[in-house]
């Protein structure tokens, strides 16, 4: 059976805007609104939607959330959210890609008390959890300490085997898919045993998005 050329220009337009329209519907703020309550249960869809037009319109993003207190969206992208949702926690989305038409959401939440810790939650574009293992690996104490000359191996063992808490603070890069951990475990130690884990603390961790999960960069 022949196709006509017009039948066959018709069927890639039709194509290519669904395609578009499907790329579109996974957008940060199209995927923010359409979160469940369950999570996010600080904020209804109102909220969430009220923040995104006053965002849009150069305004200040602030909403009164469920428990009445103030939350505000802070920044805004295609691809990312940043909420401050009370002064002491905030959360994060970032939109990443697993290909050219699939995308999944990276979510951080970061509690402050008053050292931070920020927790990884993976999702589908409608919002299924998918197993954070899979899209990445933490990074161990050592992972943000200088390896010890043999004049400091003592000192460092000792400080290391004081540290019985790993806390950690990731932020994501707006503007790129990095994603930054710095480790915050300092912040609730005595001045003492943090003073001297400081000494060996060589920075935060910095990882990169490819090959469909985040590695660290060298």
């Amino acid at each position: 059976m022949k196709v006509s050329k017009l039948s066959l220009y018709t069927l890639f337009v039709a194509i290519s805007i669904f395609a578009s329209g499907s790329l579109y519907a996974q957008e940060a703020k199209k995927l923010f609104v359409s979160m469940p309550d369950s999570l996010c249960p600080l904020l209804t869809s109102v909220n969430r939607a009220d923040c995104i037009d006053f965002l849009e319109s150069k305004m200040k993003a602030e909403v009164d959330n469920r428990f009445g207190k103030k939350s505000e969206m802070t920044d805004l992208s295609k691809d990312y959210i940043r909420m401050q949702m009370s002064p002491q926690t905030t959360w994060q989305m970032k939109v990443l890609a697993l290909s050219d038409t699939t995308k999944i959401v990276c979510a951080i939440s970061t509690a402050c008390a008053p050292a931070c810790d920020s927790r990884f939650s993976f999702y589908t574009t409608d919002w299924k959890r998918l197993p954070a293992s899979r899209y990445i690996s933490l990074p161990a104490l050592g992972d943000f300490l200088t390896t010890p000359d043999s004049t400091t191996i003592y000192a460092f063992e000792e400080v290391r085997n004081s540290v019985d808490l790993l806390l950690m603070k990731a932020d994501f890069n707006k503007e790129s898919s990095e994603l930054t951990i710095a480790l915050t475990t300092m912040d609730y130690l005595s001045d003492e045993v943090a003073g001297k884990l400081k000494e060996f603390y060589r920075g935060p961790v910095v990882y990169k998005w490819a090959d469909e999960r985040f590695v660290r960069k060298e």
